[in-house]
């Protein structure tokens, strides 16, 4: 049996909790956002503290934490305009999206630095990066404040689903085609890896994968 280390959580000060949960929650995926502020300058950036929280309606929601106490561009223009699209990151896209989270003065958009192409969305002002294969408009439902103020959880109803071709044939999202890309602890990302199939034992909305648990237990 494997010994364990304890450590009380209500001590731990912000840059050990932080440690922690990013090597524990593993792997996670990764929204690269685009929001545009009063000026129309675009910006973009990776975060990975993200999922979907909700399917009628779709709804998905990002912690975007402070940096150094100032709030980031990101959020300052989500809580602005109430519009942002998640790109979903991909193995192809890695580099471009691992570049737009330097910190990058306020006014200045990742776009033009660094040449990123860009769709135009249809319900909502940010527009989309074009090199990625799925981007969700969204506009936000919610504003929740979290603990001690350092993070700021915003919660976003999708309302319109971008879908390319060569992931997308009319009815489902083939993950494998996808190649989404993930974030470990540290400076490390993940792609898929091995997929594992077992049959849905709870029966989802539409039943996609289920079976009856007797039908199941034979697979």
């Amino acid at each position: 049996m494997s010994d364990f280390t304890f450590l009380d959580a209500r001590g731990l000060d912000t840059a050990e909790a932080y440690r922690l949960v990013i090597g524990c929650v593993v792997p996670r995926p990764i929204a690269w956002i685009t929001t545009v502020d009063g000026k129309g300058c675009v910006n973009a950036a990776p975060f990975s503290s993200y999922n979907y929280v909700a399917t009628s309606p779709p709804m998905l929601a990002v912690n975007i934490a402070s940096r150094e106490g100032a709030i980031k561009d990101t959020a300052r223009n989500i809580r602005e305009t109430g519009e942002f699209v998640v790109n979903v990151a991909t193995e192809h896209t890695m580099e471009a999206m691992h570049a737009c989270g330097e910190n990058y003065p306020p006014g200045i958009s990742e776009i033009d630095a660094l040449g990123i192409d860009l769709l135009p969305s249809r319900l909502v002002r940010p527009p989309r990066i074009a090199s990625t294969p799925v981007q969700m408009e969204c506009r936000l439902d919610q504003v929740v404040v979290l603990g001690r103020g350092v993070n700021t959880l915003f919660i976003g109803e999708v309302v319109a689903f971008h879908l390319s071709s060569d992931v997308y044939d009319g009815k489902r999202v083939d993950s494998a085609r996808m190649r989404p890309l993930a974030r470990l602890g540290g400076p490390f990302y993940a792609g898929l890896g091995e997929i594992y199939h077992r049959p849905m034992l709870q029966r989802p909305p539409g039943g996609e994968g289920w079976l009856p648990i007797t039908e199941a237990s034979k697979k």
